[in-house]
């Protein structure tokens, strides 16, 4: 048995979708769907689990993902997967022989409404499918209460006729009791076509008459006629939902998106038939396979249809070069005339858009291990060392940023990769004073000087004495082979400069510009360009972004404890000590905002009235905006 942790995905995305998980004969032995994949997706990796579902998880060795819009979605393509792929343990599924339909048999004399899972019939208006039996079980008995179409059988029906007599449901009002003449045959199909409008297109109109009906009854304190009004009316929003979420019927055509990286392309494709998904797969293609000059797009459609049944329509996501050429060869192997467009607004678009979520979601599993590929990691060193013409390999490789917000709160970040992978135990961060003003060269200046002060200081330190001794680690004490600066010549000039004022100059330097990607190199008038797709490019940005990334989290930390403190500040008679004693007592501003004067004033040298300025200053300012800390919007 494997261990599941061996296994465990990263950056699961917070989206609908269904997930599979494969055995190490790369069999799925499960299909599940998830509103929230992230959450449902760590939940199986955690101690506490049942017994069977400990034995799947155990007996997996990879678990991969589909995004999809809703949870509609998901349901029909989760069916679809166990359908064709017989899990072994999605055994309470295989019972199941579809999702269930609303039918109106409306060809009949007398429209006949059932629940059916049978496949469509000529003659009867099937509606749905319905993601949730409960909800279409209870939204059926609303529908005979408003259109009260017959749902007897045919055999009940012709016993009624001969009898004269008519069932339970015309005496409780479920049924217009056509059998007995209470409509006509024309008012029957009347009803009958007033339900389908309604299924189709016009809901407001019932929920509005339920709602009203719920609101009298409560009025009228009939609180239990109320609530299964109330119970009613949600079902029918519910099971309306459903219905709403499915795609048009007429959509019989497969989806196809990229989503392109440096080194890589990611393809996915869905594969819709009548509205229903019933498969989806992706590929990632190494873009250095594809010849320069070469539409990917174009490459890649004969790949994927060399094994697919290639059908009457393909939606993509960009356009491809070689139109005719493509078209013909799709055609031939199609047996006729085959469409291909790029949708540019309305239902398929939107489909196209989930497509090309998968697809980014594919790269990112893809590279996401990549990423851990000694061979690969390797390599990218190999052409840096190349490229910029060191002595060594670059094994450790350090790299530095510099964050602010119009000159004040100035922060630097330095970020470490060893072997081409991250070490996140040996992060650094800098704060940087800014009472002379801001300039991003002074700051590259000072925080190189910083820690390489810290490395002369800390390098001919005896370690192993250290050790010892139980004295803490240096935190600078081993160099780098290469410095790497976010910027350009600038930057690259300023770091170069604190170098050489410290006397260091066996320490590989450059810079890497946002503009064009170039790496500057100091004193060197033209940049070196790495080619698009090499492994070094891309080793150089993840090491660039991770470094920003790690200063703009500190930099929204300091500038939010900075706003916080200046809004104390305002406040009259409060000096630095009792901010101090304020937010040491309550943690933070909004704490203080909802303490009483009799909480603040029990704070050491604050009584009574200062208690009171506090509260009345506090009452008069807005509540501080929210602020979305992964992306910095404020919301």
């Amino acid at each position: 048995m494997a261990d599941p942790q061996s296994y465990r995905p990263k950056d699961i995305p917070d989206s609908p979708g269904v997930y599979r998980f494969f055995n190490e004969k790369d069999v799925v032995i499960y299909v599940g769907k998830a509103i929230s994949l992230k959450s449902r997706l760590n939940s199986y990796f955690q101690n506490n689990l049942a017994e069977k579902t400990r034995k799947m998880v155990n007996a997996a060795v990879r678990v991969d993902w589909t995004l999809v819009n809703t949870e509609v979605e998901a349901l029909q393509l989760e069916f679809s997967w166990i359908k064709e792929e017989n899990p072994h343990f999605n055994v309470q599924f295989k019972d199941d022989k579809s999702y269930p339909f609303l039918a109106v048999s409306i060809k009949d004399e007398f429209p006949r409404i059932y629940i059916t899972r049978s496949q469509k019939q000529k003659g009867v208006k099937h509606i749905g499918p319905f993601a949730h039996a409960w909800a279409l079980r209870s939204t059926y008995e609303v529908l005979l209460k408003l259109f009260p179409v017959r749902s007897c059988t045919e055999s009940n029906f012709l016993r009624a006729q001969k009898s004269n007599r008519q069932c339970l449901l015309g005496d409780i009002g479920k049924c217009a009791a056509p059998c007995v003449g209470w409509v006509t045959p024309e008012e029957h199909h009347e009803i009958a076509k007033n339900l389908i409008k309604f299924l189709d297109s016009n809901p407001e109109s019932v929920t509005e008459k339920l709602t009203d009906e719920m609101l009298t009854a409560s009025a009228a304190e009939q609180f239990e006629k109320a609530a299964k009004l109330r119970d009613q009316l949600q079902a029918l929003t519910k099971a309306q939902e459903s219905t709403d979420a499915a795609l048009s019927e007429e959509i019989t055509a497969d989806f196809i998106a990229m989503h392109e990286d440096i080194t890589h392309a990611a393809f996915s494709i869905f594969i819709v038939r009548h509205g229903r998904i019933t498969g989806s797969r992706s590929w990632v293609v190494d873009l250095q396979e594809v010849p320069e000059g070469d539409s990917v797009m174009d490459a890649a459609l004969p790949k994927i249809y060399h094994d697919f049944e290639v059908p009457r329509e393909i939606l993509i996501n960009q356009p491809i070069t070689s139109e005719a050429g493509v078209i013909e060869w799709l055609s031939q192997k199609h047996g006729s005339l085959v469409e291909v467009k790029v949708p540019q607004r309305g239902e398929k678009f939107e489909l196209l858009q989930t497509v090309k979520r998968n697809a980014n979601q594919a790269l990112i599993q893809f590279l996401s291990k990549r990423a851990n590929d000694a061979g690969v990691s390797g390599r990218a060193l190999e052409e840096i060392a190349t490229a910029l013409d060191l002595a060594e390999l670059p094994l450790r490789i350090e790299c530095f940023d510099i964050s602010n917000i119009q000159g004040t709160s100035v922060v630097a970040s330095m970020v470490v990769f060893e072997d081409g992978q991250s070490k996140k135990s040996e992060y650094r961060r800098f704060s940087i004073d800014d009472e002379a003003g801001f300039d991003d060269t002074r700051a590259m200046h000072h925080v190189i000087t910083r820690r390489f002060k810290r490395y002369l200081a800390e390098k001919d330190l005896d370690l192993t004495e250290l050790e010892m001794s139980g004295a803490n680690r240096p935190k600078f004490a081993y160099p780098p082979q290469l410095i790497i600066v976010d910027g350009g010549v600038g930057q690259v000039n300023a770091a170069a400069r604190a170098l050489s004022e410290l006397g260091i100059t066996d320490i590989a330097l450059c810079g890497l510009a946002k503009r064009l990607e170039e790496v500057w190199l100091p004193e060197v008038k033209t940049p070196v360009m790495f080619p698009r797709h090499s492994e070094a490019l891309y080793l150089f940005q993840r090491i660039r972004d991770e470094a920003h990334r790690f200063a703009i989290t500190f930099h929204r930390s300091k500038r939010s404890k900075l706003m916080l403190e200046s809004l104390l500040d305002e406040i009259p008679t409060l000096g630095t000590t009792r901010i101090s004693a304020l937010l040491e007592h309550f943690g933070s501003v909004s704490a203080i905002r909802k303490a009483d004067e009799s909480q603040i004033s029990q704070i050491p040298g604050i009584g009574e009235k200062i208690a009171k300025i506090i509260v009345d200053f506090l009452a008069q300012q807005s509540a501080p905006e929210n602020v979305n800390t992964s992306t910095g919007e404020i919301t």
